[in-house]
């Protein structure tokens, strides 16, 4: 019998008051539990996929760690990556997660997010550029292909070419090399706004 067990606590209460974001995904990545502090930071999400409240450009890198924990040989993660706000703000993080077992089998994922912060706001690089050609050149930035842009924004590759097109007609480049450049000096250019830390 564990300690937990011969205590015969009420973790789950426990957990309800931690002022520790915390949530339960199920083995398909559905969010299944958030305690209130969790509902603060990313919205009441429950029902959704975990990767709906993830940045575009980590959506794949936090499935492939998910998946080491569902179906892989890793017990526990720690990573760093950008989640949305419930707010929309982008946030900078952490999160801590290991496997829920029940049998001898993985039936989801317990984690917390121990720190964040709001990262510094990015305005469009260019006032001609739309929401969504903003977000293609972010991922553009990341090192991202015309596939995974696709794949991470639930768009075609031909739309997302589209988007590649004109964003690059605006800021009057012609290659996205060029793009990326000009936007990452334009970001260096602007006065960026000093984060605030949660913990």
């Amino acid at each position: 019998m564990s300690g937990l067990e011969a205590l015969d606590a009420d973790v789950e209460h426990a957990l309800e008051s931690l002022n520790v974001p915390s949530y339960v995904l199920d083995t398909t990545g559905i969010i299944r539990w958030l305690n209130p502090a969790a509902r603060r930071l990313v919205g009441d999400v429950r029902g959704r996929q975990f990767t709906s409240v993830v940045a575009p450009e980590d959506r794949r890198r936090a499935r492939d760690v998910f998946a080491q924990k569902v179906v892989g040989n890793k017990v526990a993660t720690d990573t760093t990556g950008v989640i949305i706000g419930a707010d929309g703000e982008r946030l900078d993080c952490e999160v801590s997660g290991v496997r829920l077992m029940r049998g001898g089998h993985v039936v989801g994922v317990f984690g917390q997010v121990p720190q964040w912060e709001i990262e510094a706001r990015e305005d469009a690089p260019h006032p001609h550029l739309t929401p969504r050609q903003t977000e293609v050149l972010r991922l553009l930035e990341h090192g991202r292909s015309t596939a995974q842009i696709a794949g991470d924004l639930h768009l075609s590759q031909e739309t997302v070419r589209n988007h590649v097109r004109h964003l690059l007609r605006a800021l009057g480049v012609n290659s996205r090399l060029e793009a990326v450049a000009v936007a990452r000096r334009l970001h260096a250019e602007q006065p960026r706004a000093r984060p605030a830390s949660v913990s």
